[in-house]
């Protein structure tokens, strides 16, 4: 997410490989290789989908304890937002919310559509972590120095969601394979069968690929048919 946000960074795309071999071929037919010869990452990148990623620095004083120790302060001030969509690269962010942090859940909100599933909460209870939105809480807390928001049960929806994308909201949908910080499987994740389907397309239609295969092909197929067939 914000990694691949800061490799892209002001748009430059150092390749040398590509630079070498213009170099060979201008000094072959007697022309002068010049900077403006090189690439842009809008050659080579036709979108950047994020998933459950993390676009923003903790708010107010808990910036000092952010988890990318500066890094993601140092994006927004750089590169801010969508920074290449004027150079034809397509942004989507896609959040999950499905589980609302508190730190003290409070009597009759363990039943809240928002309070992750049963089997969860029961090993957060074993353990002594409480349950799905106090866990939340505490992730949340970390990412944006408020554990009060909802999210996928490790980022809050706002941090997911970049400025000047096309932003996707998936509800009850959660951040891993996993339950949050357990090694319990779950079906509502971002990968999950049932879920692909419903972020994928439009993904896929915002970075302008797929439309050589039928509406009938899965999302999936449309995705490979597009690389197969090239930018």
């Amino acid at each position: 997410g914000w990694l691949a946000r800061a490799a892209l960074g002001d748009g430059s795309w150092d390749d040398m490989v590509d630079i070498t071999a213009m170099n060979d071929a201008n000094d072959a037919s007697g022309d002068g290789a010049t900077e403006s010869s090189s690439p842009r990452a809008s050659d080579r990148v036709r979108a950047l989908v994020t998933i459950g990623a993390i676009h923003k620095p903790p708010a107010g004083d808990a910036a000092s304890t952010c988890v990318t120790r500066g890094a993601l302060s140092y994006l927004d001030q750089m590169y801010p937002g969508a920074f290449l969509a004027e150079e034809g690269v397509a942004y989507v962010s896609v959040g999950g919310d499905a589980v609302f942090g508190r730190k003290q859940p409070k009597e009759g909100e363990e039943d809240d559509a928002k309070s992750g599933s049963q089997e969860a909460n029961d090993v957060y209870k074993v353990r002594g972590e409480g349950s799905s939105p106090s866990v939340a809480y505490t992730a949340y807390d970390a990412v944006s120095g408020d554990g009060e928001r909802t999210g996928d049960g490790v980022v809050p929806l706002d941090w997911a969601l970049l400025d000047g994308s096309r932003t996707i909201v998936l509800d009850g949908v959660v951040h891993s394979i996993n339950e949050a910080g357990t090694t319990l499987p779950t079906d509502r994740w971002y990968g999950a069968e049932g879920v692909v389907d419903r972020w994928l397309v439009d993904a896929l239609e915002e970075a302008g690929v797929g439309a050589k295969v039928t509406q009938d092909d899965s999302p999936l197929s449309q995705m490979f048919a597009s690389f197969i067939g090239g930018k």
